[in-house]
């Protein structure tokens, strides 16, 4: 199964958000949830357990639930807004959403597991080699089977499928290979899903 990171979720009753995260187990390398952000202004995630997904293709999810039921599954991630003592300006890494205010965005993670966004660093063991794309995963046991990688420049862009024993760990936002470059510019490459937003 395809799991793709920042499409379209359909549930039961219609559109619902889109995928922002994936939640693995990092001692088995098992994908245990996905994270459907509702697109709404802060952004709420939702914790969606693997066996909810009934479809995946390169645009979109399809998960077996309404998007109530959907609303009442643990939240992922939630906003809080706290006062800046500032009028208008950046603070980094919080922006100011209103004079005076900074929206700080709180992830709960379940324990002992990782979240993994599209875009994630992928490091070779003589430097960086792209970013995450996407995860392939064994619907038998949503084990990893393979990384997409995107690499290169936005021109000349191509995604490259790496064997997750190819995977010598994942930590917060990278993939860390046991391949060097060369190597990894030898892995087959797949086309780049143009249509994704």
């Amino acid at each position: 199964m395809d799991v793709p990171l920042n499409v379209k979720v359909i549930c039961s009753d219609g559109p619902c958000g889109r995928t922002t995260n994936l939640i693995l187990m990092p001692t088995n390398d098992e994908i245990t949830h996905v994270v459907v952000g509702d697109g709404h202004y802060p952004e709420t995630g939702y914790l969606v357990p693997m066996e909810r997904i009934t479809e995946s293709t390169p645009e979109s999810l399809r998960l077996n639930c309404s998007r109530a039921e959907l609303s009442n599954l643990p939240i992922f991630n939630h906003a809080e807004f706290i006062p800046s003592g500032l009028s208008g300006s950046m603070v980094w890494p919080y922006a100011t959403t209103a004079a005076g205010f900074v929206m700080i965005d709180h992830e709960h993670i379940p324990a002992n597991e990782l979240a993994v966004r599209r875009g994630a660093d992928v490091e070779a063991t003589d430097g960086h080699a792209g970013s995450v794309d996407e995860f392939l995963i064994n619907p038998v046991d949503n084990t990893i089977s393979h990384l997409v990688l995107r690499e290169g420049h936005f021109w000349k862009q191509k995604d490259v499928t790496i064997p997750v024993s190819q995977i010598d760990r994942i930590e917060t936002n990278t993939v860390w290979l046991k391949l060097d470059k060369h190597s990894v510019e030898t892995l087959p490459t797949i086309p780049i899903h143009h249509g994704r937003s």
